[in-house]
């Protein structure tokens, strides 16, 4: 598992303490927003190098620091031990307060198809058990394809495989109300297109783990 840390938190705090510098004068609801929106921007910066913005931006935008944040964390590392330890051929990453799951596609799908392989339902199905053993996260499932076709083909190919993820989970009792969806075709690598090993990088789905809004206003009323 790929824990992001240190780069992460100076960036984090440093883009905290400019916000709360120039905050004085605003309401503590419009204090929490800027803090918010920072905090997610330097996430996003870091972690952006190893996933895809879309991914990166949901974990980021999710960012809530101070207590409640820090009890956050504790929760995503304990779900990011059972997710190493339940699940294979994954790559999990401890992100801050959320944690991003990546799958090569051709664990999932075969090649130009955006119907689940038995393997894909396999991980998909574990997945979903993790998610349900607590009503306190939000997922975003983002497909991805390498640069090869037409671009827009690959857009619509990518969508289809993060709704097929998506309606899989479903299907196995995860509220539709915690899943969003999107696709990001060849527009977010993470490798070169150049190289077979670079493309079958980039042939990726991405599920970013981070609290839900619900969650969040429960621990912050309870502070």
């Amino acid at each position: 598992m790929n824990i992001i840390k240190s780069s992460l938190i100076k960036s984090m705090l440093l883009a905290v303490a400019l916000l709360v510098s120039g905050c004085n004068n605003l309401s503590n609801t419009t204090k929490g927003a800027a803090i918010g929106t920072g905090a997610g921007a330097a996430v996003g910066a870091v972690i952006g190098k190893t996933l895809g913005n879309t991914a990166a931006g949901a974990i980021g935008g999710a960012v809530v620091g101070g207590t409640v944040g820090a009890i956050i964390g504790g929760n995503m590392d304990k779900k990011a031990k059972e997710l190493e330890e339940e699940m294979d051929e994954v790559t999990v990453q401890r992100v801050e307060e959320g944690i991003a799951v990546s799958f090569d596609s051709g664990i999932l799908f075969d090649f130009d198809s955006s119907t689940l392989r038995q393997e894909g339902y396999d991980n998909l199905r574990k997945l979903a058990r993790i998610i349900n053993r607590d009503n306190d996260t939000t997922l975003m499932i983002v497909g991805h394809t390498d640069s090869r076709g037409d671009e827009n083909y690959n857009l619509r190919l990518s969508e289809r495989r993060a709704q097929s993820a998506s309606s899989f989970m479903i299907s196995q009792g995860l509220a539709s109300s915690r899943i969003q969806i999107a696709g990001r075709g060849e527009y977010e690598p993470i490798s070169e297109n150049e190289t077979e090993a670079g493309r079958q990088k980039n042939r990726r789905i991405e599920v970013a783990i981070y609290a839900s809004p619900e969650y969040v206003n429960k621990l912050q009323s309870e502070i």
